[in-house]
């Protein structure tokens, strides 16, 4: 969903409020959270009536790393959701004076202390990066709510995935909702929307919310892929690769593996599509097709 008016102007009827610096931060050896007022906070009056993002780091399995952005917990949890195998991995956190860097395998998250940045890196190479006021917290003038993430999309860099699409190949410049319609295959719309993408940079972000997510793949800014979802509280799951191959065999070790089909089923599909002259003749017609083209178990 598009909350911005340009570069630097808020949406008419949107208000944004981003996370600005870290205030606190606690740390487990599963587990970082991370405390993030929507503005500097250097006295005790700065803490009054300010909002907060917490940041919630953690590990299901190696080279993945789940990112929880929430405003206000406690809401109630409707379902259905995702199931997502969480091994609980241990991180490794280290915490300077600028930077607190958690770091799983091969892949590492560093945030920026001082203003709010989250690096993700794979040993020296920087991946991506939600960068300063990338994350937000959206209200609503009907007080509604959203919580968006922006990750830099880089020179040369091509976004791929989000279920079934007929659109073009690489998703680039275009918005996406994720959202099952019948709309038929020559539209924006689709039957089986899945919020994950894959990018050529060898990174994977998996969006755990099976509810309405919206994409802007270069579409609102031309150098961010954003996603938003109405709610308190996003999680999304950052993977590294660094191939596709990995990405993938790793996505799918995170949310599950589909069944091989029965054998019978690579055969002959036939589609009655528009046919609506369902006689005897015609269904026998159909039969007896298929038993030519020896597609029919005997």
């Amino acid at each position: 969903m598009k909350f911005t008016n340009g570069v630097w102007l808020a949406r008419e009827g949107y208000t944004i409020s981003s996370p600005i610096h870290v205030f606190e931060a606690q740390t487990d050896e599963k587990k970082l959270t991370v405390f993030a007022p929507f503005k500097k906070v250097q006295s005790r009056a700065d803490t009054l009536n300010l909002g907060m993002m917490t940041v919630d780091i953690t590990s299901p399995q190696e080279d993945v790393l789940s990112v929880k952005l929430t405003h206000h917990a406690g809401g109630i949890q409707k379902g259905p959701e995702f199931q997502v195998h969480r091994q609980e991995k241990k991180i490794q956190v280290t915490e300077d004076e600028h930077l607190i860097t958690v770091t799983t395998g091969q892949l590492s998250a560093k945030i920026n202390k001082g203003k709010y940045e989250l690096s993700f890196v794979a040993g020296d190479r920087l991946l991506t990066k939600s960068a300063y006021k990338s994350t937000g917290y959206v209200l609503s003038d009907q007080k509604k709510a959203y919580i968006k993430e922006s990750l830099d999309l880089n020179v040369g860099e091509y976004i791929y995935g989000l279920g079934e699409r007929f659109t073009n190949f690489a998703k680039n410049g275009q918005t996406v909702e994720i959202w099952n319609k019948d709309g038929g295959t020559s539209s924006e719309q689709s039957y089986k929307n899945v919020p994950f993408f894959i990018s050529n940079k060898g990174y994977g972000v998996f969006v755990n919310y099976p509810g309405h997510v919206s994409f802007e793949i270069g579409s609102e800014h031309v150098s961010k892929t954003q996603f938003s979802v109405e709610d308190e509280t996003l999680e999304y799951f950052f993977i590294y690769g660094p191939t596709m191959h990995e990405i993938i065999r790793k996505y799918t070790d995170l949310t599950g593996k589909p069944a091989l089909p029965p054998a019978w089923s690579f055969g002959l599909w036939l589609s009655t599509s528009f046919c609506t002259d369902y006689d005897e003749k015609t269904v026998n017609q159909f039969i007896d097709g298929m038993h030519e083209r020896g597609s029919s178990e005997e």
